[in-house]
């Protein structure tokens, strides 16, 4: 079985704020490589292979614990306070 942190169970999946991108990128005329959402709020950020690494920025801000990916196709997660990776949420 794997290891579930309380931040990723029963998670309720917010409505994406951005779902063309990500927020602080799009606002800035930037690129990103991957998206993430964070499932507290609903912030779109850039994943940390992009240049500004919004996702993580929006952890360190706001602290909310838990995003998935917001890439087609993928139903991962990630818990930054426990730093636990999720295969399907």
């Amino acid at each position: 079985m794997t290891d579930v942190c309380d931040h990723l169970i029963d998670v309720s999946v917010p409505e994406p704020t951005t779902p063309n991108g990500c927020e602080e990128c799009l606002a800035m005329g930037s690129r990103w490589v991957h998206l993430r959402e964070c499932l507290t709020c609903g912030h779109v950020g850039c994943c940390d292979a992009s240049p500004n690494r919004h996702a993580t920025k929006h952890w360190e801000s706001s602290h909310h614990a838990a995003i998935k990916s917001l890439e087609p196709g993928e139903d991962w997660g990630y818990c930054y306070v426990d730093d636990l990776f999720v295969e399907e949420l």
